[in-house]
């Protein structure tokens, strides 16, 4: 389901989408990144036990309904612990249940959600991989459109591009991906892009000076094709 807001970032309002994942049954599910709105939320999830509320993300969008969401069947909220400063921000006088960790596992409805560190956009980003849907909430990992970014910049493009090429590509290409904002694509449909994404071409700009970036792109990036590379 799909939420609107307004996310302040450094002093600047910026109008925003956000997907609210529902995993489960008719019995139980898990919330994934409640972004705002949770009577909204609760609407969809009716009379269904929440066993967790899993944020990929410490940011506003993702846990702003955490706690209401998750407090009427005393579920627990997750979150790496990497991304607690943010969430404080948020929720100053309480914190998650729950500290992810790579690897780690969540299981409703017979199921299992594994977790991927996937850092980058924030520095406790996570994905959660879904062998038996066939799908990847990536967070703000990786969206329809390449990389996710934060207030249309890239806090740590070199640490996300690692964490889409060494974790996310190395899932089947018909995996889904199911970001916190946009639509749906499969791993197979951005995968090809990668190898643009590390030459430079997210953050190339054609100023024609010195800091252009150098023929495999790796000044912008900040990635070193080669140890060695100055």
């Amino acid at each position: 389901m799909v939420t609107e807001g307004v996310v302040d970032i450094d002093g600047t309002e910026h109008k925003v989408e956000n997907n609210t994942w529902i995993v489960g049954d008719d019995d139980e599910v898990i919330v994934i990144d409640p972004a705002r709105d949770a009577e909204k939320i609760m609407e969809q999830v009716g009379e269904r036990e929440v066993l967790a509320v899993i944020c990929t993300a410490g940011l506003p969008d993702h846990v702003g309904a955490a706690i209401e969401v998750a407090s009427r069947d005393e579920g627990v909220v997750a979150l790496h612990p990497k991304d607690k400063p943010l969430w404080r921000e948020t929720w100053s006088e309480t914190w998650p249940d729950i500290d992810m960790e790579d690897d780690g596992i969540f299981e409703v409805a017979d199921v299992q959600l594994d977790v991927m560190e996937t850092p980058g956009v924030t520095p406790g980003g996570v994905s959660l991989y879904c062998e038996g849907l066939g799908a990847v909430f990536t967070g703000e990992a990786l969206q329809a459109d390449g990389p996710g970014k934060l207030g249309g910049e890239y806090p740590a493009l070199a640490d996300q591009l690692t964490s889409i090429g060494g974790r996310l590509f190395t899932l089947p290409h018909d995996t889904r991906v199911l970001a916190a904002h946009g639509d749906e694509v499969t791993i197979g449909d951005l995968e090809p892009h990668f190898d643009d994404w590390v030459s430079g071409s997210l953050t190339r700009a054609d100023t024609g000076g010195e800091d252009d970036p150098l023929p495999d792109g790796t000044k912008v990036s900040g990635i070193k094709l080669n140890p060695d590379d100055d």
